[in-house]
């Protein structure tokens, strides 16, 4: 499970631009959750995604487990509309690409790093 000495979590600690997004095995659909320029922000075990112009897109928290294959994240969005709903995901992180895999809620945690229906495949890189 997490730890604050994992090296994963560590890893993740900072800012994140997002560069490409699959849902439901559509390459870059329009999505209310990301815009151009936008940035994740993961502090501790919180995450906040915000608009170049300050407007805050979401917001949430997750935890992680870097012992299980693939390696897991549950995403817990703090608004919208899927607050307080448990999101499975999957998720890689080497260097400074973070790429994670989630399912909606009530589905089973994602294999495969290739969205079906009911899946989304968020790709980012590190913002210095």
């Amino acid at each position: 499970m997490q730890t604050l000495t994992d090296p994963d979590y560590q890893a993740l600690q900072g800012t994140w631009e997002q560069t490409s997004l699959e849902d439901s095995g559509v390459l870059n659909p329009a999505d209310a959750h990301s815009a151009p320029g936008a940035i994740t922000t993961i502090a501790a075990d919180r995450f906040e995604v915000v608009t170049v112009d300050g407007e805050v897109l979401l917001a949430g928290q997750f935890t992680l487990d870097s012992s299980q294959h693939p390696k897991s994240i549950t995403w817990v969005d703090a608004m919208g509309e899927d607050a307080g709903k448990a999101l499975p995901a999957s998720y890689r992180l080497d260097g400074d690409t973070f790429v994670f895999i989630a399912a909606d809620a009530g589905q089973p945690r994602p294999a495969l790093f290739s969205t079906g229906p009911g899946q989304t495949m968020r790709t980012f890189v590190r913002r210095s």
